[in-house]
């Protein structure tokens, strides 16, 4: 199974280049997926259950929340990325940072463009070797591929830690056929007590 570091760094780098672009929504799933990450962590380390089986639920809403970012980008059904601004929150132009920044994207601006509002510029991007949209596909099929890793793990830990809960004896420890406890002598000896 891939490392907690793994998940960790895969997630990191997913908000770094969603801060870059500006993409509002992903950057606020992924600081939620990275505190869940860190709760599963923890509770694999701590031996909680409940925390792992937080962690699990969580990733069912991450795959899901990635499989929307691979029918937006590839526009599945109705969905537009020069129509909807989602990833924005409605509150920007602004477009993945792998668009412009793509390998070999060669960007040049268009002059006098009539097209762009106020305080923005209309550029044409050429020459990539991948388009930024299968670069957000790729990452988030990724995310996809760890999570079931993750949800797996949580699953099977969670239920060993539970396993290991409901065979534990309290009152006589782990192993209470082996505990003997102290007979009570019938003779007790007396001491005399100076003061």
């Amino acid at each position: 199974l891939p490392s907690p570091a793994l998940f960790q760094v895969a997630a990191l780098e997913r908000q770094i280049f969603d801060f870059l672009g500006y993409q509002w929504a992903p950057i606020l799933a992924n600081f939620l997926h990275i505190m869940a990450v860190i709760l599963g962590i923890f509770g694999t380390i701590q031996y909680r259950s409940r925390y792992l089986m937080m962690y699990a639920v969580w990733l069912v809403l991450w795959v899901g929340w990635n499989a929307f970012i691979i029918c937006f980008y590839l526009e599945v059904g109705r969905l537009s990325q020069d129509r909807d601004f989602i990833m924005t929150f409605n509150t920007s132009l602004h477009r993945s940072w792998w668009m412009e920044n793509g390998p070999g994207c060669l960007v040049t601006p268009v002059l006098n463009s009539n097209l762009a509002p106020e305080d923005h510029h209309v550029i044409t991007v050429s020459g990539c070797l991948l388009d930024y949209q299968y670069i957000e596909v790729v990452s988030s099929a990724t995310q996809i591929f760890l999570a079931l890793f993750g949800f797996v793990y949580a699953c099977y830990v969670s239920k060993v830690f539970l396993e290991e809960e409901d065979s534990f004896d309290f009152i006589g420890g782990f192993d209470s056929y082996g505990y003997q406890a102290p007979q009570k002598t019938s003779h007790l000896q007396l001491q005399p007590l100076y003061t």
